[in-house]
């Protein structure tokens, strides 16, 4: 069974995809460009790209009635690797303690030639 998670406190999907999906005691974040959902725009930077994709995650999660601390899988994609020390900066404003697990890789482009998308799995147990 599987329900589909939307708010209007993140961005719309730009495809065929859902925000979120809850099945069992787990919520599947889809990939979040830093869009802002009030005004469509991108931040132009790193720090402030990172902080938007987290901000919605927190968005769709919170629309569950979940915090961050319910994130147990993070996948940070980055359009170049150089930017990652930033990136964690951030990161770490969202993840204080007993942070999730982690993978973060450099991929060839983004789409809206995002520097950064973000992807979490959160568990509701």
């Amino acid at each position: 069974m599987k329900k589909i998670i939307s708010t209007e406190q993140a961005p719309k999907a730009i495809g065929p995809y859902s925000q979120a999906v809850k099945t069992g005691d787990f919520i599947i974040v889809s990939g979040q460009l830093p869009i802002n959902p009030a005004d469509g725009m991108i931040p132009e930077d790193i720090k402030g790209q990172t902080r938007q994709s987290l901000s919605n995650i927190r968005a769709i999660l919170q629309s569950e009635g979940l915090d961050m601390s319910a994130v147990v899988r993070v996948g940070v994609f980055l359009d170049n690797m150089d930017d990652f020390a930033a990136m964690n900066e951030v990161y770490a404003e969202f993840f204080k303690e007993d942070c999730p697990a982690r993978a973060a890789v450099e991929v060839a482009k983004l789409p809206k030639n995002a520097l950064v998308e973000i992807e979490a799995m959160a568990y509701m147990g």
